[in-house]
């Protein structure tokens, strides 16, 4: 099985166009061959999940495929060539899963994959239906856990992700290595507090963890791969920048870089 992650920065005088792929692509998708589960996500900053953190010029695909030749044959398709026409940006990475638990939608994405290690940059994806009355205690305990994640250690790549702006909300998240998310995870007190709180006060209908290897990566965010980036906190690297980058196929004449207003 392999997991790929497309996110796509366009211009703000490109937003509507990114809304309508959003919706004309599910159709595409159903279609594709080889294709076991994909989900079209808006993203956002994550310190808040409600919609006040979203960001209009920043798009992505989830997907998971029986085999590579499929997921590769899809990069090479119309629904990718189509955001590749009026994208600034693309980004793509290749994922492997190696844990996962809980549901996304009433599936198992990513199957339930024997543990196993990693040695390099891992990717995490957390994903939660909020049980709606409960929603406020939720959103009140977000922002500390966020903050915190942003200084943590090791960490390259923080996303809020979500297939509706209130309700339907995740996370994506590229480390250095297993050992940086796992101190973020269970030894940092902001986010072992809200773990505790998850269960005892039941805020998820349904939810879902996962944790992938990172098998490669293609195009920039903000004008780097954080991937290729290392060292610090991604905060860190934001207000330093610099650092090896490549470049995703374009269209002709199209840039790649840090997006426009």
């Amino acid at each position: 099985m392999i997991v790929t992650v497309h996110l796509w920065g366009v211009r703000g005088a490109t937003v509507p166009r990114a809304v309508w792929h959003m919706a004309a692509d599910r159709r595409r998708l159903w279609r594709t061959p080889g294709l076991r589960f994909a989900k079209l996500l808006g993203t956002g900053s994550g310190r808040t999940f409600t919609p006040l953190d979203a960001d209009p010029r920043r798009w992505g695909l989830l997907a998971t495929w029986e085999e590579d030749a499929a997921a590769a044959a899809f990069d090479g398709g119309a629904v990718v060539g189509g955001w590749r026409r009026f994208a600034d940006e693309e980004w793509t990475a290749r994922l492997r899963p190696l844990s996962a638990r809980g549901r996304w939608s009433g599936q198992e994405p990513f199957g339930r994959p024997a543990p196993a290690t990693h040695e390099g940059p891992v990717a995490a994806v957390t994903r939660a239906r909020l049980v709606l009355h409960r929603a406020a205690r939720f959103w009140a305990a977000v922002p500390p856990v966020s903050a915190d994640l942003h200084r943590a250690p090791g960490l390259r790549l923080a996303l809020g992700i979500g297939e509706a702006p209130i309700g339907l909300q995740g996370t994506f998240s590229v480390w250095d290595s297993s050992a940086a998310l796992n101190r973020f995870a269970y030894d940092r007190a902001p986010h072992a507090a809200v773990l505790a709180r998850t269960g005892r006060e039941g805020w998820y209908a349904e939810e879902l963890f996962a944790r992938f290897a990172v098998l490669s990566t293609r195009g920039t965010l903000d004008g780097v791969d954080p991937v290729r980036v290392a060292g610090g906190s991604a905060e860190d690297r934001l207000q330093g920048g610099g650092g090896e980058q490549s470049g995703p196929p374009r269209a002709a004449g199209r840039r790649t870089g840090r997006r426009r207003g």
